[in-house]
């Protein structure tokens, strides 16, 4: 399974980008999907995540109300979209699957996942 991400760039405060990550593989419609971040010096941290059974979302309180997680599972992508933004958002932003259409886990936690794309920048300034 690949995973490749894009959509990353430079905004300003407010701003919106919107993420697409892309996957291989003939099952995606039964992959759990996620998006990560990690800034310079942090350790990579949970965003958003969609699972692929009735399309049940999380996110994390830093970007709910602001971020929306969403699959197409036609064209073997999940998309975030990004509102709002703020210079605490940049980082580098991963897209993640678990492929073993799982029903039950801490879709938070990296140990979830099985595949990771290879990142997109997001950078935003104030």
């Amino acid at each position: 399974v690949q995973l490749q991400a894009s959509g990353g760039g430079l905004v300003q405060a407010g701003g919106s980008l919107r993420l697409s990550c892309a996957a291989s593989g003939h099952t995606f419609s039964r992959y759990g999907m996620g998006w990560f971040r990690q800034a310079p010096g942090k350790e990579r941290e949970f965003v958003a995540a969609i699972s692929w059974k009735v399309g049940v979302i999380n996110y994390a309180d830093s970007v709910k109300g602001r971020f929306t997680i969403s699959r197409d599972n036609a064209k073997n992508t999940v998309d975030l979209q990004m509102n709002m933004l703020k210079p605490e958002d940049t980082a580098v932003y991963y897209c993640a699957a678990n492929v073993d259409a799982p029903m039950y886990g801490n879709v938070r936690s990296k140990n979830f996942y099985d595949y990771w794309g290879q990142g997109t920048l997001v950078t935003v300034s104030s």
